[in-house]
């Protein structure tokens, strides 16, 4: 589904460049739930964001479900992402002038989905995820886990064949945060969706099917 080859990402400063990733090389399949673990700054986060083309690389080749990516124009990059990848992050990032449901609905218009199949859609996902009393709410109104489970759920609705995961639960009580690592187990065990997850919890990490350290931008043999 995704290989990243010689992938490199630096900023330049005082005419030297400071390496952010060194000489990435990474395959995951289909299916696959892989943990990224790592101390502070050891790029994490930005991997996480090149793999879901929320930002570029400086150098390297990435391959998405056979397509090279940098060579897409943008805009089929952009339909490349929203068809097959849901991101979920730390900081929730919703909206806080729209309601769950709202927030929910988000990808379905960007796919242009019709205003029924949206309704129809939403409804079960609010079902499912035992949220429709929440739906009229808007996020300020939301604990720290509700907030995250509508995030979760905003980056499920468009069935995405990859969920990427930033620090799920490091705003979450325990409680919380389990709830949320088994609904992930959920998605890759029974429906299959491949789940690549940032995290500094060895917990959570054990939760994937392969665990990959980064350190100083570069992976750990």
């Amino acid at each position: 589904m995704i290989t990243l080859k010689n992938i490199y990402k630096w900023f330049q400063s005082g005419g030297q460049r400071n390496f952010i990733l060194k000489d990435i090389n990474l395959i995951i399949k289909e299916g696959e739930f892989v943990s990224i673990m790592g101390p502070s700054g050891s790029g994490k986060s930005t991997l996480l964001n090149i793999i879901g083309m929320l930002d570029l690389p400086s150098e390297g080749t990435y391959h998405f479900m056979d397509k090279s990516v940098y060579d897409l124009k943008e805009k089929h990059r952009a339909e490349l992402y929203k068809k097959n990848i849901g991101f979920v992050f730390q900081s929730y990032h919703l909206i806080d002038e729209l309601t769950v449901y709202e927030n929910i609905e988000i990808p379905l218009l960007y796919q242009d989905v019709k205003k029924a199949d949206r309704r129809a859609i939403v409804a079960d996902m609010l079902d499912r995820f035992s949220i429709v009393g929440k739906k009229d709410l808007f996020p300020s109104q939301l604990s720290g886990g509700q907030q995250q489970l509508v995030g979760i759920v905003r980056a499920l609705i468009a069935r995405p064949k990859l969920l990427l995961a930033d620090e799920p639960t490091g705003n979450l009580n325990s409680k919380q945060g389990d709830d949320i690592m088994d609904v992930f187990q959920k998605l890759n065990d029974e429906e299959g969706v491949t789940i690549i997850q940032v995290t500094h919890s060895e917990k959570n990490a054990a939760y994937g099917k392969r665990v990959i350290h980064l350190l100083d931008g570069q992976v750990q043999q």
